[in-house]
């Protein structure tokens, strides 16, 4: 009998909760096969059969927290359906358990979904637990619901979303030519599930990563001495460029030129020029570093993450905006990996794809400092004299008061602002 243990989850993570099953008591598997589906704070971690077989046992269901090298079950490899390789094409006489003698997990488990077949065949949707529970509750068959998951696997957000376009007249539809796409660099997130009738307050349990999320910025704050500097960019000379060049960099490189790969090579000269904002404490020891991997806060449904463009002061700005482009995509696909999410060093954080017009972002602890960008919004300012309208943007710096000083801070956002207001100027190193 093979146990199966709950892998190394990566940097500081210690726990993880089974999000769904992909393999069922009885049925055989082939070694590579993924089994269960893990989510951490961070990622979601496939655990593979190291060895082909049967799995006999579920000792860990969906939504059961686990440790690291915790047993999520058991693989028999002597059983006959071992030497298939993979499923059968005719269920195994284990594949036949009641569902009364299997426990709750073949219970959980011979539940078909909404929409799914009883029999359990491949046809069936894929769906997250809690996704199927509410399609039961309001009787919504999965097979109509359009998963937005990995590999099309249907979420309860998917399914809030089929049972409010059920409740919609018809009439009241816009037609299709009206309806608002939203901006790539702001992903579509899912509006709560409206109250059920007569109730005035419902409940949901804090998912794993929701609450890892909690737990770190509470350390940011607690474990730093938390300050915010502010400063405005005139974002006329960055706008002119960047709309004399983006079409060019489309037909040509089929890149989506943005302004955050110009933000981050301005951060990455400002960060050489004060290196402190780039540096780290361990104990009574300041560790600089002499490479800047750039974290970029991407919001996704699952939570907010930061992955991190890799050496982005040594790469050219094609180059940045590729890489942002595809952490964005993996982020918000839930395909990042833990190399992704480690050994960031700086974070850029966005809150003017939502219209935010100027807050105090948090620092991505253990990191020292984090930009925050916002709203960039027309306004009158003074210029030679005379008042002008200019496109301009409030810019935030927090930062960790122990290392780095005020004036530090300042003058980092100050060189921030003078690379954007003239960008020509990055091109000098």
């Amino acid at each position: 009998m093979i146990s199966i243990k709950v892998p190394p989850l990566g940097e500081s993570i210690v726990e993880a909760t089974i999000a769904r099953w992909l393999k069922k008591e009885g049925e055989a598997v082939a070694a590579g096969d993924t089994l269960v589906e893990l989510e951490t704070d961070k990622v979601t971690v496939e655990v593979p059969a190291l060895k082909g077989g049967v799995l006999t046992r579920q000792v860990k269901h969906e939504g059961d927290v686990v440790a690291v090298d915790e047993v999520l079950g058991e693989i028999d490899e002597t059983s006959s359906g071992a030497s298939a390789g993979s499923r059968p094409s005719a269920p195994t006489e284990s594949a036949r358990v009641p569902a009364a003698t299997s426990g709750a997990a073949a219970s959980s488990q011979a539940a078909p979904a909404a929409g799914a077949s009883s029999d359990g065949q491949s046809g069936a949707p894929k769906a997250a637990p809690a996704a199927r529970r509410m399609a039961a509750e309001e009787g919504i068959d999965l097979a109509t619901v359009s998963g937005t998951g990995r590999g099309g696997v249907v979420s309860k957000p998917d399914v809030v979303e089929q049972r409010g376009a059920a409740q919609r007249p018809a009439a009241s539809a816009p037609p299709a030519t009206q309806v608002a796409t939203p901006a790539p660099s702001a992903p579509s997130r899912p509006s709560p599930a409206p109250a059920p009738a007569g109730e005035r307050e419902t409940r949901e349990k804090m998912s794993t990563r929701r609450k890892r999320i909690a737990e770190h910025l509470l350390e940011a704050q607690h474990a730093t001495a938390h300050l915010t500097t502010f400063n405005e960019i005139d974002m006329t000379a960055v706008s002119s460029l960047r709309e004399r060049i983006k079409e060019r960099m489309e037909k040509e490189r089929g890149v989506k030129l943005s302004f955050m790969p110009f933000f981050v090579k301005a951060a990455c000269q400002a960060l050489k020029a004060y290196p402190v904002v780039n540096a780290q404490i361990d104990g009574d020891t300041i560790v600089y570093k002499h490479y800047v991997n750039m974290g970029i806060a991407v919001a996704s449904d699952a939570g907010l993450v930061v992955p991190n463009v890799k050496d982005a002061d040594r790469k050219g700005m094609i180059e940045v905006s590729n890489d942002i482009g595809e952490i964005a995509k993996r982020a918000r696909d839930g395909k990042l990996t833990m190399d992704d999410l480690t050994g960031g060093t700086f974070t850029i954080t966005n809150g003017g794809v939502f219209g935010s017009l100027v807050s105090t972002p948090i620092i991505n602890y253990p990191q020292v400092a984090i930009l925050g960008l916002h709203k960039i919004q027309d306004r009158p300012v003074a210029i030679s004299g005379k008042v002008e309208i200019r496109p301009m943007m409030y810019v935030a710096l927090s930062y960790d008061h122990r290392i780095i000083d005020g004036q530090q801070a300042v003058l980092f956002l100050v060189r921030v602002k003078e690379l954007m207001e003239d960008p020509a100027t990055m091109l000098i190193d």
